[in-house]
């Protein structure tokens, strides 16, 4: 166990088992570790992709990009890989790394205190465990987000949230309503419109969509990645150049061309998609593309044309036994009611409770708002480093990219602590504070804040992704700057 023979022994405590924390478990082996617990609150690994199943899924960043770079895939079936596919992915890539051996599912942490030496580790069972250095892999999209509607304890139908969808109830011949109008809601859309009786989207906030189809990989294609990983990477590299062009540092500059380039192409796509002159300005956002997370969808507009869907944009009164009634007065009929009302996109480590250096609480240091250093330290919290932490880059690019150049920049700092040169590590006070007054200063200049509300945004109104462009983060993660440590 442990970094070399002549270094110290870490015990490492990973929490979660979804992209992050199977990335982070093959990659501490990688290192020559192997004193290694994940801990798993659910019976599966998968994150957001075991927790999301809802009919149509599928992610909004290629397939090839979404990806471990040390895991290329020749298999994915369509440009955009549909939810059970990626899921069947990380199993596959877990099982083939041993990282499923080291899972404890079952186990949720419910508690992390420092006790000056070492991280003490609490489950929801009783489990007690310890470790030198915990990697928090808790990710963003798990926290379903409730909607506060008088009566929804009421409704004498089948309700639930996208994210828990209970696919023992039936669609077909059922009158659906989904409240919402995000990327789960666009999806749903599409893909159950021509199953159920009527549909009904209740829209709060409309949308820009870019109209990208999601066409099927040619067999060929597959069996000549198959034959040439040189090849996949190839297109790997290819598309990421595109994707961080066209996208990812678009949005990071609202004066950019790039992004008007995208506003043409989701304006051009409501205009040429939608006959009906009202229906089209119902579905017409007042704010600019990419101020929301931009949604693609090669058939949503045509699936809310079709004669049995209805865009309700009146505001919702109350939720009755029979449906939903909206200020009009109208009760809309249903028999199931979808919530794609989102996630707590602030929870991060919460709701377990966290303890660090003399006591001090996470949560309370979390309000109003949580923060981190490089979005992968805290101060006073040593030795315990998250991956896809607060304010990192969640709104524009590939997490996976994210997760891979975080751990990255971790592993540097835990081999200072495997070699001995130090026992704790944390991000300075000073430092901390730093990168949040640039952070803050850097959004003014991207589109998040040119006019709308989104989970992008704060209680201060300030997006709270990396708002810099891919290679400036890239840059950042290269090596850490030891000045901006607490070293111990």
């Amino acid at each position: 166990m442990g970094y070399d023979p002549g270094g110290t022994e870490v015990r490492f405590v990973v929490i979660g088992a979804g992209m992050a924390g199977i990335l982070s478990a093959i990659k501490l082996r990688e290192a020559g570790f192997s004193d290694i617990t994940v801990y798993e609150k659910a019976d599966r690994l998968g994150g957001t992709w075991r927790e999301n199943t809802y009919p149509g899924i599928s992610c909004d960043v290629p397939s090839h990009l979404y990806t471990y770079t040390f895991a290329p895939n020749p298999e994915w079936s369509h440009t955009f890989a549909p939810g059970p596919e990626i899921l069947a992915y990380f199993e596959a890539v877990a099982r083939r790394h041993g990282v499923d051996r080291l899972i404890r599912y079952g186990q949720e942490v419910c508690r992390l205190d420092h006790d000056g030496t070492r991280w003490r580790v609490t489950t929801s069972t009783g489990e007690q465990d310890a470790a030198d250095v915990v990697i928090a892999a808790t990710g963003v999209l798990h926290h379903p987000r409730y909607p506060d509607i008088d009566g929804l304890d009421e409704f004498a139908g089948r309700v639930f949230h996208s994210a828990r969808w209970d696919h023992s109830v039936p669609l077909a011949g059922a009158r659906l309503g989904v409240i919402g109008t995000g990327s789960s809601a666009v999806q749903i859309t599409g893909a159950v419109t021509d199953v159920v009786a009527e549909f009904f989207l209740f829209q709060r906030t409309p949308q820009w969509i870019l109209p990208v189809d999601n066409p099927p990989i040619p067999e060929a294609d597959r069996a000549r990645y198959r034959a040439d990983p040189s090849a996949l990477t190839a297109l790997r590299t290819e598309l990421n150049a595109g994707f961080i062009q066209s996208f990812a540092n678009a949005v990071v500059d609202a004066d950019s061309a790039a992004l008007k380039k995208l506003e043409n192409a989701a304006r051009a796509n409501l205009e040429d998609s939608v006959t009906d002159p009202g229906l089209r300005e119902k579905l017409r956002p007042d704010y600019r593309a990419g101020c929301k997370r931009l949604i693609i969808s090669a058939n949503f507009y045509q699936a809310i044309q079709r004669p049995n869907a209805h865009l309700i944009t009146e505001p919702i009164e109350r939720v009755e036994p029979e449906g939903v009634r909206t200020a009009d007065g109208v009760l809309h009929r249903l028999d199931v009611l979808v919530l794609a009302t989102g996630f707590q996109v602030d929870r991060f480590l919460r709701p377990m409770q966290v303890r660090g250096r003399a006591g001090v609480c996470l949560d309370e240091m979390w309000t109003p708002r949580p923060y981190a250093y490089l979005s992968v330290s805290v101060p006073d919290f040593p030795n315990l480093f998250m991956l896809n932490g607060p304010n990192g880059p969640v709104g524009n690019f590939s997490l996976i990219d994210v997760a891979e150049a975080q751990f990255g920049y971790l592993i540097q700092l835990i081999e200072l602590l495997a070699r001995g040169r130090y026992s704790q590590i944390s991000a300075s006070h000073h430092a901390t504070s730093r990168f949040e007054a640039e952070r803050v200063e850097a959004a003014r200049k991207t589109v998040w804040v040119t006019g709308c509300r989104s989970w992008y945004l704060d209680d201060r109104g300030v997006p709270v992704a990396w708002p810099w462009s891919f290679t400036r983060f890239q840059e950042a993660m290269a090596r850490p700057d030891l000045a901006d440590y607490e070293l111990i």
